[in-house]
């Protein structure tokens, strides 16, 4: 009998993908009893089919010609799964080894258990809080969507969303498991049916959870085991897609589950909160792309008022001040064909040169230099003109060689930093690395290979004693778009 189904939904993440499959074949060798894994593609582009049928001969492979959604294509797989347990894992997941063992026990040993989640990390190793969740109900999502929650997470009444009261180190029965990874009982998906095909993508695991619960299962979060979840590679989060997508998932779930009074007042609330994210999330990415402009701006209006006393005081023709629209018409006018004609040269294009923040300010010098000539009203300083443009140029490098200088700790504008690289894998893994790495021209310093073969200590083998092969032929690999596939993993050292 076949103990453990996994299904994998995939779309477009061809490299997180492998490295997901590797680490099922790990945790599949210490499970010792029969398992069968799904991957279900959703029509990827990346090469994701090739991938597989190439690299993981024992994977049953859906490929479908379209993407019918998440739920849909995880009903795919579980339709044919034979598995006394049946888990949902997202294919930009990392499961450790004994990961299938310990969770397959702890179900054994909890006939109860209709659901089960582990602890999750993200890339960086910080513990994801949709570990565990709570029911979103009205009042729980109004906290999350308002921001009550994030102020307050480990409050009992704020913080019920992600439970932020519970120990992520201790075993807890739980309302909502996350669809990243959650282990199913087979008795209780006869009984409650499969996954609702209503969400396209994301809720449905909201959905099932609760099911599970109104059947009479329990769900429980299990920290015995960790995953990595490298969380959003299929849909980053910040965008505006995601939170509409996101939030009319739980519309559709407080239509199915609460009362109509309810689900009015959900509605109502998940509505506002669509827009309020959505307009959030548009200014933030505008703050992002706005905020060095507005810096400069700042920093370039300052340099002409100080240039302006000074110039009143000592070097003026005529004695006195110029009048009060210097400054609050005419020098806001110079610092935006400054910065336009700064922006469309590239000043702000990475890698930052100086060449370009002289050339665009240069340029909107003799822009403003030439302009000022047909308006006599406006004509106040050539020599300021020409003083503002010197300190435009001044203020931008400045302020960009600050920032450089606070993450890198030196002043190299346009020097294009390396990343230094060990790559941990067998030998010839290893060297299969080394040379995609030079084949690609990824600029990057290895410093050596950490072998996983079994050694007294794992050793550090400086690049030097790893020959570089000839390249094989084109046959042997399968790639994910223009990238061949490596069951090594890098690590980055800065």
């Amino acid at each position: 009998m076949v103990k453990l189904s996994v299904v994998i939904v995939n779309y477009n993440v061809c490299y997180f993908l492998e490295q997901t499959l590797l680490s099922v074949r790990r945790a599949v060798e210490k499970l010792a009893q029969p398992v069968e894994v799904f991957v279900v593609d959703n029509n990827s582009v990346d090469g994701s089919v090739a991938m597989v049928q190439a690299r993981f001969p024992e994977v049953q492979l859906i490929a479908n010609r379209d993407n019918p959604g998440f739920s849909k294509a995880n009903n795919q797989a579980l339709r044919r799964a034979t598995g006394q347990y049946r888990l949902l894992l997202n294919p930009d997941t990392v499961v450790e080894e004994d990961t299938f063992r310990a969770c397959c026990d702890f179900m054994d040993a909890h006939p109860d258990c209709g659901g089960l989640g582990v602890k999750m990390l993200d890339g960086q190793g910080q513990f994801l809080p949709e570990s565990k969740r709570a029911l979103p109900t009205p009042e729980v999502a109004f906290y999350k969507m308002f921001g009550l929650a994030r102020l307050m997470p480990k409050s009992r009444t704020f913080g019920r969303y992600h439970l932020g009261y519970l120990s992520p180190e201790d075993t807890h029965e739980v309302e909502v498991l996350s669809g990243a990874f959650m282990m199913l009982r087979q008795t209780a998906l006869n009984q409650i049916g499969l996954l609702d095909e209503d969400y396209f993508m994301y809720g449905e695991d909201i959905d099932l959870s609760h099911r599970l619960r109104q059947g009479g299962w329990k769900n429980y979060y299990f920290p015995g085991t960790r995953i990595i979840h490298y969380k959003g590679e299929s849909t980053k989060r910040t965008s505006v897609n995601y939170v509409f997508v996101f939030y009319r998932a739980m519309v559709i779930f407080a239509r199915k589950h609460f009362a109509p009074g309810r689900a009015g007042l959900f509605s109502l609330l998940i509505n506002a909160a669509i827009w309020l994210r959505a307009g959030a999330a548009v200014l933030e990415r505008l703050a992002v792309r706005v905020a060095p402009l507005l810096l400069d701006a700042g920093l370039i209006w300052a340099g002409m008022y100080v240039l302006k006393s000074y110039w009143e005081n000592n070097h003026k023709f005529v004695p006195g001040d110029y009048p009060p629209q210097y400054m609050t018409v005419a020098v806001p006018a110079y610092i935006l064909v400054w910065l336009t004609s700064a922006y469309l040269s590239g000043a702000y294009d990475p890698p930052v040169k100086t060449s370009r923040v002289v050339r665009g300010v240069f340029l909107g010098t003799l822009l403003i230099s030439a302009a000022s000539n047909f308006l006599d009203a406006w004509r106040f300083s050539k020599a300021l003109i020409i003083l503002g443009g010197a300190w435009a140029v001044a203020a931008i490098v400045g302020r960009h060689l600050l920032a450089h200088f606070i993450k890198y700790r030196d002043l190299r504008l346009s020097e294009h930093r390396q990343k230094t690289i060990a790559i941990v894998g067998s030998g010839p893994e290893s060297r299969r690395v080394r040379h995609l790495l030079e084949a690609a021209g990824v600029q990057a310093r290895v410093i050596g290979h950490v072998s996983v073969a079994p050694k007294p200590a794992d050793t550090l083998v400086p690049p030097a004693a790893i020959p570089l092969p000839v390249p094989p032929p084109k046959s042997r690999w399968a790639s994910c778009g223009s990238w061949p596939i490596s069951s090594a993993s890098t690590r980055s050292m800065n």
